[in-house]
């Protein structure tokens, strides 16, 4: 048999098209399309809560504001009602703050303040139903003020004869009767009362001119606070207010007192110039006072061995006549001797007889 014939005595193959089909590879599965609506949905939903919490915030941030305002609005408010002493209504004020806003700026210290107010101001509650009191009887009160009007009635020379003691006291006893019996007649009572006592315990000797100066009970702290006490009931005048400065200024120099001389020789010499006479109740005049210091800072300024440095400091001290230089003359004769010049224009000159009690400065119109 030819190999032809036996090619064609072989079976057929089958064709391809009868061959299953080829398994796809794993990694080539479809997406399932439930899982990208999921997606979606949460993609969406994101969205909407986003825009969602955008908006809350812009909606607090705006409640914030007003809620600021209002609560400013209040504090002013608070701080009004508390200028005009309407305590209680600020109280409701500060306490709304308080309430909504511990932490609000100054509430906390105004309220402190407006607290503290309230404790030291009666607070006058309204009675809504009127009731009827009995008329209070005054004829104790109207007696003892009529005790005052006598005592100031009374004649006298000088201002300082005057019993100003008895007066203050007696209207002290006549507030205590009846507080609010002629006010404002009693205020100025107690204002002259008490301004002509300080005056006199201050400068007595422009009044008793011939009255032993431990016989004037001179007291300057006490007249200083006599006069501060009559200040409240109305505006001190020139001269009492003037009386009052120089004696503290009295009262300072003699406070640097064997401490700095040159110091209380300034204020000595400040009070000398307007109340030469002016003294404290060891009866030294402020002019004895600025002789005295001039003289202790003459001394410390020879100490220093500037000896024609203190030659004017004894020239000034020696203008005021007193037995009391005499001690100084050789000293001050020696300076003047290598200086070149007499001490006052020449040589010391006796001084004249010192003076038991303070020589009567120019006397204040009162």
């Amino acid at each position: 048999m030819s190999e032809s014939e036996l090619k064609d005595t072989q079976p057929t193959p089958l064709t391809t098209d009868t061959q299953p089909n080829p398994v796809a590879p794993a990694g080539k599965k479809n997406f399932p399309r439930w899982l990208a609506v999921l997606v979606f949905v949460l993609l969406i939903a994101i969205g909407l809560l986003g825009g969602y919490g955008s908006g809350m915030g812009r909606r607090y941030s705006a409640q914030d504001t007003l809620v600021s305002g209002q609560l400013q609005e209040q504090f002013q408010l608070g701080v009004q009602a508390m200028n005009a002493k309407q305590y209680e209504v600020a109280k409701q004020h500060f306490d709304f703050i308080i309430q909504n806003a511990p932490n609000f700026p100054g509430v906390q210290a105004t309220y402190a303040d407006l607290l503290l107010r309230m404790q030291i101001t009666p607070t006058l509650t309204p009675t809504l139903t009127p009731t009827i009191t009995p008329t209070p009887d005054l004829r104790a009160a109207e007696e003892i003020y009529n005790q005052v009007v006598a005592l100031l009635s009374v004649s006298a020379t000088s201002l300082c004869e005057r019993d100003w003691d008895g007066i203050i006291s007696t209207l002290d006893s006549l507030r205590k009767a009846s507080a609010t019996f002629h006010t404002a007649e009693v205020d100025g009572m107690y204002y002259i009362a008490l301004r002509s006592r300080g005056i006199c315990k201050i400068y007595p000797q422009a009044y008793q001119p011939d009255t032993p100066c431990s016989d004037l009970n001179i007291n300057l702290e006490g007249g200083i606070y006599d006069l501060t006490l009559a200040e409240r009931f109305g505006d001190l005048d020139a001269q009492a207010e003037s009386l009052r400065t120089y004696a503290r200024l009295y009262i300072t120099g003699a406070s640097f007192w064997d401490q700095d001389w040159q110091q209380a020789q300034n204020f000595f010499l400040q009070v000398k110039s307007a109340f030469p006479s002016l003294a404290d109740s060891s009866c030294d005049t402020a002019t004895e006072r600025w002789r005295y210091t001039t003289i202790k800072y003459a001394e410390q300024i020879l100490a220093t061995g500037d000896i024609c440095g203190a030659q004017p400091q004894f020239i000034d001290a020696f203008s005021v006549g007193s037995s009391r230089n005499e001690p100084y003359y050789p000293t001050a004769t020696e300076i003047a001797n290598q200086c070149g010049e007499g001490v006052g224009g020449g040589s010391p000159s006796p001084a004249a007889t010192p003076t038991q009690t303070p020589t009567p400065g120019p006397s204040p119109t009162l």
